[in-house]
């Protein structure tokens, strides 16, 4: 019984750990840096992607590129407000539950520690203004497709 428990515990460790790509796991860093380099981009570049299928079944395939010029050129303050939605741990949370299934304000409102029914749309109003969000009628609530990974990205950085 001690060998099952242990060999689980093992399972469950490997399953919630990044995946294992083998030989070549910078795969996707080689082949940003062959494309820097046939667009001469010295000062290089970032690239994210993601392929993903929530616990409701749906699937999003996503990647982002951006070279390293446009991102220090960028005017970073522009970048607060979608920040600024992820920085309320209510708001992740409903982020959380949304992508997860529950889709209806009143769903949302069933749960514990989110706070009134008048918070709760005071959050999800910030998460739709910031683009984290969009209604789809009759209180329904969804992450856009174009930012699931984004989502997922993000929260994967400021994992410690």
């Amino acid at each position: 019984m001690t060998d099952l428990e242990r060999r689980l515990a093992a399972l469950e460790a490997a399953d919630r750990a990044a995946p294992r790509l083998g030989e070549g796991d910078f795969w996707a860093l080689e082949g940003l840096k062959e494309q820097l380099a046939e667009l001469r981009a010295a000062d290089g570049g970032v690239l994210f992607t993601g392929a993903v299928r929530l616990p409701t079944g749906e699937q999003y395939e996503w990647q982002h590129g951006a070279l390293t010029d446009g991102l220090l050129a960028y005017e970073w303050p522009d970048a607060a407000e979608a920040l600024a939605a992820l920085g309320h741990p209510v708001r992740l949370r409903l982020l959380r539950e949304i992508v997860g299934g529950r889709r209806t304000a009143a769903d949302l409102a069933e749960l514990e520690e989110i706070g009134t029914t008048g918070q709760i749309y005071h959050h999800l109003r910030q998460l739709t203004g910031a683009g984290w969000l969009h209604a789809t009628g009759r209180g329904r609530y969804e992450v856009p497709p174009g930012r699931v990974v984004p989502l997922l990205v993000t929260l994967s950085a400021a994992r410690p």
